[in-house]
């Protein structure tokens, strides 16, 4: 059965998945953004998917709407399937810009950095609410209007996208979802949405406000013995919140999360999670022009995302008595950058 699909939020993320599921012909897509060059692009161009090989690369026309075209699709079919792709500081709205057009059964995805699945179901409530976790393997970049460039190669052995209810089960919506988005990469559901989130929201919280501080890209700064070991250290405190919060957490550059949070104390963990993190950028594994997501904010002069990554480490660690220094110190540094105080280099993380 064909489904109603808009993808809200169409830049690296929201775009890639949204020309993989129109490229796969078997539903009806329509994204929706608030940049106008990029909808103007999509419009007259399609949207253009630069792989890493070319085998990968490809061009599709979509239906692309701007945000103050939104209520047309009053006259239209409903949204069966509502895929939120946008910032975490702009779930609420882009949920509700989107929540009167649903189907009687229609229900919103998360595909996003950070936990936002409660914002979305202080919209459209939990029961309407469902994740998907984008893997640290889908590493792609909006380069320019049109124009979305994947930085990591397609690795079928490692979850890309991984989709779960916030309760758990495993519902036949979730089997529905899982068959549309098996188009877009690896995919596959878990029964352990939260932990899954927090272990990404741990990767996240290691890379991306490292890049963002230091203008490295993810090769640069995982192989800087000094900043790699600032990441590590980032790693083990998010680890160590989630510990106790009592989620149950997943590997990170499969290594068991429990290993970064004895790396501080622990030389041996530490060196084999070193070897790992530098393993990881040679050969093909990442290209050079692989950074991460609040890297590119910063380097866009776009708002970041260091309160709902970095900030909410560091809050949920004060509701559980677990500290979080570094992770403290890189809301600071982020914050200095964003209001011009301070530009990014290695040197702001060195020696701290």
């Amino acid at each position: 059965m064909r489904k109603r699909i808009a993808v809200v939020g169409t830049g690296a993320v929201g775009g890639y998945i949204a020309a993989h599921l129109v490229a796969a012909k078997q539903h009806d897509v329509v994204v929706i953004d608030g940049w106008p060059e990029h909808v103007e692009a999509i419009r007259s161009q399609g949207l253009r998917i630069v792989g890493m090989v070319p085998s990968e690369s490809f061009q599709t026309r979509i239906p692309a709407m701007h945000i103050t075209e939104v209520q047309r699709l009053a006259k239209e079919a409903p949204i069966d399937i509502a895929i939120v792709s946008v910032k975490s500081y702009d779930s609420l709205w882009a949920t509700a810009l989107i929540a009167p057009y649903l189907a009687p059964g229609g229900y919103v995805v998360s595909a996003q950095n950070g936990i936002n699945e409660d914002r979305i179901a202080s919209v459209v409530g939990w029961d309407r609410t469902v994740g998907c976790v984008v893997g640290n393997n889908f590493a792609v970049d909006l380069i320019e209007a049109g124009v979305v460039k994947r930085t990591m190669p397609r690795d079928t052995s490692v979850k890309s996208l991984e989709l779960g209810e916030v309760h758990g089960r495993i519902t036949p919506r979730l089997n529905e979802l899982l068959a549309i988005m098996k188009c877009v990469d690896s995919c596959s559901i878990t029964n352990n949405l939260w932990g899954v989130r927090w272990s990404k929201l741990c990767v996240n919280g290691m890379r991306n406000a490292l890049s963002a501080v230091t203008g490295m890209n993810g090769n640069e700064r995982d192989s800087h013995d000094q900043v790699r070991r600032v990441s590590i250290r980032l790693g083990s405190e998010a680890v160590r919140v989630g510990q106790a919060l009592g989620y149950q957490l997943e590997s990170m550059a499969r290594i068991p999360a429990a290993q970064f949070a004895a790396a501080p104390d622990d030389p041996a963990a530490m060196a084999e999670i070193e070897e790992a993190l530098i393993r990881g950028t040679k050969g093909s594994a990442r290209s050079n022009d692989q950074r991460p997501s609040m890297g590119q904010d910063m380097q866009k002069g776009r708002r970041t995302e260091i309160d709902f990554l970095n900030g909410l480490i560091v809050s949920r660690g004060k509701e559980v008595g677990c500290p979080t220094p570094t992770h403290e110190r890189m809301v600071e540094l982020v914050g200095q950058i964003e209001r011009g105080q301070v530009i990014p280099r290695p040197e702001n993380v060195l020696d701290r």
